[in-house]
């Protein structure tokens, strides 16, 4: 029986990298959503969980983020 899984070619920087393969290895998003890690900084994802996967890259920004206003 074949298995098809849909993906999505991720290209990103060595760090952020990192915190993809951390996030897989914890289950932050409940399953398993690495398919294959190609190189430094190429990995391939289960296309279904991106939506979920940006929000959480974009709150990790927001968290890492400094606003001129904060003293």
């Amino acid at each position: 029986m074949v298995n098809i899984l849909k993906g999505v070619l991720i290209e990103c920087d060595p760090a952020m990298k990192q915190f993809l393969l951390f996030s897989d290895e914890s289950n932050a998003l409940w399953k398993k959503f690495i398919i294959q890690d190609i190189d430094d900084t190429h990995v391939f994802v289960v296309s279904e969980l991106l939506s979920v996967f940006r929000t959480q890259v974009g709150e990790l920004m927001d968290q890492n983020a400094w606003s001129l206003i904060q003293k």
